[in-house]
Order: C-alpha cells, then structure tokens, then sequence
C-alpha cells in the first residue's frame, strides 16, 4: 500500500484545498479556505493539514492548535475533522493511522474531532468514524441536531403537523407577514442582538461577520427576512453547506410580534426553497439546554417545536483521542 504524506496547508496550495472540498463525499462550506478567511488574521493558531498518496491529495484536515499542544477540528467553524472522497475501509484506516502518527510524533497531547453529521455524506459511509473508534478514539459530546428529509413523495406541507399546517394555511390566508430574500444585514443583526440578550447570549457571528462572509461567499449564504407592515420583524440565515444540506444557522424574531408565528413561515419557505433548488436535508440545528450543567441536557420544548416540521434527530459527536503521558 502506497505511503500517505502530510503536508502542512500553505497558501499556495488554496484552491487546489478548496477544488477538493467542493468534491469531496464529505465536505461542507465549514471546511473551506475561503470560509475560513473571514476570521481576522491572527484570531485562531491554524493547524492545517494536506494528505497526498503518490502526489494526489487524498484528504485535508481544517483545524488549529489550543492550549497546550491540543488539536481542535474545526477551530473557528461548525464541522471539522478529515475531508474525503468515499474510502474504501482499508484506504480510511491507513488515513486515520497516519493522522495520529503525525499528531503523536509532533507531540500532540490530544486531538478533539467534530465530523458532520452523516446527511451531509454524499454517498452513506462511517468508514473514516469507524477507523477512529477501532483505534481508540472516545466521545466528548453528542449532541442532538435535527434535520428534514426533503426526498419524500407528495406536497411537503402534508408531512408537516396539525398545528404547524394549520398555522401556516392562516398565515397565507390573512396574508400580514410576508417573506422574501435580503442583504439587510444591519437590520438582521438589531433582531438577533435583542433575540440572544432575551437568553443572556451573544451571537456566534458579529455584523462585520456576517457581511464579509456574504462577500466572500455569495453564493453559499442566503438571508431570507420577514416583514409586518414594511418592518422587519424575523429572519434567516442559511449556509448552503453542500450540495446536499442547507443549515439553518440563525432563525431569530422580534418576541413582541410572536404572536404572528413568523418562524413558521420561515420554516415554510426555507423547506420550499430548498426542495427548489434540489436539496435532500435542511439542518435545524443542535437543540440543546445551554442554561444546563450537562452540556448535552435536550431542550424538550426546542425539539417539540422543531419536530412539528417532520424533523428527526440527528447526532453531532465529537471524537476525541488522548496520547499517552
């Protein structure tokens, strides 16, 4: 079997990574170079890394170091971890064992791995996951994401629930709130800002964030807002992860005007739109109680109101490997 070779990412080698990314069975926009870029210079001490068999790039590996001698996968992102084409099992052991002999022999202490979800797989495999666990590796965390099938036959409406169909047909039918696309960050950022203090929390993303990834990546983003009387009172933003998965990363409304069900017409049109535009999964994200001591404590109500969408549980772990002392 053919030697694999790790090479350290320099920036030359950017758009041969991301070309590969693009390809790739398991790639997402999290694990782009020109995603990546919207951090300031400076902000994360990246790590990342090429793996080339006979000078034919095989997989990268997004990631950085903290603390002391720790490598985090994805650092600055939501998923992380190796980035291949469909392996063979043999092929993904070799991948997995030359990956911790580079960690173990630059005298990495651990290393934390956070995979995508497997909706985002373009062709079903576990075989990178599985070499992981035969080799030891552990579970720091799962958490409870959840995501809509969109390949199903009928109008997706239907496979909605009572309330939520019910709640909808009124929304069209009284016809007050209305959703279309935007570009109006400023005014998405005051909903989201009021949104996370009502739960004592920032947002992951600043204003000056989320504008430069939608420069960067206009084509991978999408801002969808909701108006009552020409005042925003709700929004969206969708990261176009792949081909096959669009990630609801924020949906926020104003609480005064709850009482309008907008997220329900958002969840609506996200659906439709995505359906559309030939995707297979929309991912609602984690639904946990971050108030809780245990990190992976559910949020029964979240999860209640997500299901109402025919939406199922779906696991985010993260894989964790200690070298000896």
């Amino acid at each position: 079997m053919s030697k694999i070779e790790v090479v350290n990412f320099e920036p030359k080698y950017r758009q041969i990574w991301d070309d590969f990314v693009e390809k790739s069975n398991n790639g997402t926009l999290f694990h782009l170079q020109s995603f990546l870029d919207y951090h300031p210079a400076g902000k994360f001490n990246f790590h990342h890394l090429m793996f080339f068999e006979n000078q034919k790039l095989l997989a990268v590996l997004p990631g950085g170091i903290v603390d002391n001698n720790i490598f985090w996968s994805p650092v600055g992102a939501s998923y992380g971890s190796l980035v291949t084409e469909a392996l063979p099992f043999e092929k993904a052991l070799q991948l997995v064992d030359t990956m911790m002999e580079y960690f173990d022999n630059a005298g990495f202490k651990e290393i934390f791995l956070i995979p995508p979800p497997i909706i985002y797989n373009k062709v079903i495999t576990q075989n990178i996951e599985y070499a992981m666990l035969y080799r030891k590796f552990d579970f720091e965390l799962h958490y409870i994401s959840h995501a809509i099938n969109l390949r199903f036959n009928g109008d997706f409406l239907s496979s909605f629930d009572k309330t939520a169909r019910k709640t909808i047909r009124k929304i069209f039918l009284e016809g007050k709130i209305k959703i279309e696309p935007s570009d109006d960050y400023q005014t998405f950022n005051e909903i989201l800002l009021k949104n996370k203090a009502k739960h004592n929390a920032r947002p992951t993303h600043s204003l000056e964030d989320m504008i430069r990834l939608s420069k960067l990546l206009p084509d991978k983003v999408r801002l969808n807002m909701v108006y009552y009387e020409n005042k925003a009172i709700a929004g969206s933003w969708l990261f176009l992860c792949n081909s096959k998965v669009v990630l609801c990363f924020y949906n926020m409304l104003l609480y005064e005007y709850e009482h309008l069900k907008p997220v329900y017409l958002i969840m609506y049109e996200t659906v439709r739109w995505a359906i559309e535009n030939g995707y297979e999964w929309v991912d609602i994200g984690v639904s946990q109680d971050t108030k809780a001591a245990d990190p992976m404590t559910p949020a029964i109500s979240l999860i209640n109101f997500k299901e109402r969408f025919n939406s199922h549980g779906i696991l985010r772990s993260t894989y964790h490997y200690k070298f000896r002392d």
